[in-house]
């Protein structure tokens, strides 16, 4: 049976936040705490998961990585971004300075921010994929704060 879209955001906030309190030693660590939370997890979704949300394997386990290695990358580009638009459900626009978008794009693929699938940059254009429209508003909302 599909899962549906809100219930894997659901499951990547639950796995999210267990592992903000500390690495997790296996995936069946994370599988039995995600059934216990009433979530539908198997070991190949949790796979798929830690992958989204770019959590890292190291000797204690998963982990996240740290925020502000992410948000660095952000932080040294948000001055070029000039307007951030939705264009459709999925897809996002973001407008640059001129010969800035390659750099946005390569800040917003460093990011790690789970809800961007991919980016490609123009010149002074980027366009971003998110794979749902509920994943596209967290997207923009990001990136509008690191302009302010």
């Amino acid at each position: 049976m599909p899962i549906s879209t809100r219930e894997q955001m659901q499951r990547r906030d639950v796995l999210r936040e267990l592992l903000q309190r500390g690495a997790a030693g296996t995936q069946k660590t994370l599988v039995q705490a995600l059934n216990a939370k009433g979530l539908h997890a198997t070991q190949s979704s949790v796979s798929r998961d830690l992958h989204e949300i770019r959590a890292i394997k190291t000797g204690d386990g998963y982990r996240l990585p740290e925020v502000s290695e992410q948000q660095d990358e952000m932080n040294k580009v948000a001055e070029f971004v000039r307007e951030v638009l939705p264009a459709g459900p999925h897809l996002t626009v973001i407008k640059t300075a001129i010969g800035m978008a390659q750099r946005v794009a390569l800040a917003l693929d460093r990011s790690g921010w789970p809800e961007m699938v991919g980016s490609i940059g123009g010149d002074d254009t980027v366009f971003a994929a998110s794979n749902s429209a509920a994943a596209q508003k967290l997207l923009i909302a990001k990136i509008e704060r690191t302009r302010h």
